[in-house]
């Protein structure tokens, strides 16, 4: 070893902790400048979830003089309980024979009478009827002990379900068609995105307006188009209506954000790789499915989850156009979390409802994720 190599290392070693020092004061202002952002998350996300948890267990009201007590999962009984009803036809005491109604149905006992203190039947106190289905003669009961809670899980996932889909696919159609070189299309692409940029509050007001069953615009234009065949219809009053009308209004809102977001994905695929499967003779389905749609695929798995999440969180549509209504038809768990932990200021049951919501948008999203994964 020459005496030059020996003196490089030895400045090597007399610089190291220098940088080393270096490095530990970086890596602190690093940690400063973010601390205000961690401070903000920790105090209006993780907090208040491990509030959120802790109260679920107990009997906390918002206001209450009455001490808060530990109740251990008797929310969480409260919001799942589930059970099956199994109901008879009555029977005639002479002939024997199932009696019948004005009708011609079958007649059956009141889901009450089992329901209210009835000691014979005690698995079923204080639950109510879901929905019933008939098997045979025999009318099988669905019962709950929180009605509204489930038919607010019915209809989120139902919303998910159509919207999911449904935006995503309208919103690849119109990246696809914005997605050319022709006069005007910047004109189009900011048309299509304007509804994204207006608040859902205002968005949900005006279409309130849309829907209104006297003087609403869309009665107005299908009586129009049907020269006064079409009866107006209560969009939102109707409890087979209301949320097909949030439905539609949601997906106009929103469809442009994703639109972006297919657009910048469609810009990324090389044009090479077009003209090499026109080279190959592919038609236009066979370059949508063998270059097109694998070169999206970090797009639609992004969509897809953002989609999911935004959808799972509806609320502000119902409440300012539905309430919940009509009939619980479009009620779901983040307004009863609302309307429970605030409006009737039961702290403890719109806990558990945030709880056990969140667990069940985990499981969702860790299901996408095993669907999407890389194979």
């Amino acid at each position: 070893m020459t005496t030059t190599d020996v003196s490089t290392i030895t400045e090597i070693q007399r610089s190291a902790p220098q940088r080393s020092s270096a490095q530990r004061q970086e890596g602190f202002i690093g940690w400063l400048m973010a601390a205000p952002a961690i401070l903000l998350l920790f105090g209006f996300f993780i907090l208040p979830f491990i509030m959120a948890f802790y109260f679920s267990f107990t009997n906390q009201r918002l206001i209450s003089p009455n001490p808060t007590e530990w109740v251990g999962l008797r929310n969480f009984e409260r919001l799942l309980s589930v059970n099956v009803l199994p109901l008879e036809p009555i029977l005639d005491e002479t002939t024997g024979a199932p009696l019948l109604d004005d009708e011609g149905n079958l007649t059956y006992p009141r889901v009450r009478e089992f329901t209210r203190n009835n000691p014979d039947y005690p698995q079923y106190d204080g639950m109510q009827e879901w929905f019933a289905v008939t098997i045979g003669d025999t009318r099988q009961t669905i019962l709950a002990s929180d009605v509204v809670f489930m038919k607010s899980l019915v209809n989120v996932f139902y919303f998910v379900v159509v919207v999911v889909p449904v935006q995503s696919g309208l919103a690849l159609l119109l990246a696809i068609l914005v997605n050319q070189n022709f006069r005007g299309v910047n004109l189009f692409r900011t048309i299509y995105f304007i509804p994204v940029v207006v608040s859902m509050v205002i968005v949900s007001l005006l279409w309130r307006f849309i829907y209104d069953p006297a003087n609403g615009l869309l009665n107005n234009m299908l009586s129009a188009l049907t020269f006064g065949g079409f009866e107006p219809v209560d969009w939102l009053g109707n409890p087979s209506t209301s949320m097909p009308a949030i439905l539609g209004m949601s997906i106009w809102q929103a469809v442009g954000f994703h639109m972006i977001i297919w657009l910048a994905g469609l810009q990324t695929i090389p044009g090479v790789l077009y003209e090499a499967a026109e080279v190959a003779g592919a038609n236009n389905w066979q370059k949508f499915r063998y270059v097109t749609w694998p070169g999206l695929r970090n797009s639609y798995i992004f969509i897809l989850i953002t989609i999911t999440i935004a959808a799972f969180g509806l609320f502000i549509q119902i409440n300012e156009m539905t309430r919940g209504g009509p009939l619980d038809s479009t009620q779901t768990p983040i307004f009863q979390m609302m309307i429970r932990g605030y409006e009737k200021q039961d702290i403890a049951m719109g806990s558990a409802i945030a709880v056990v919501f969140f667990i069940i948008v985990v499981i969702v999203a860790l299901v996408q994720r095993y669907l999407t994964r890389e194979d």
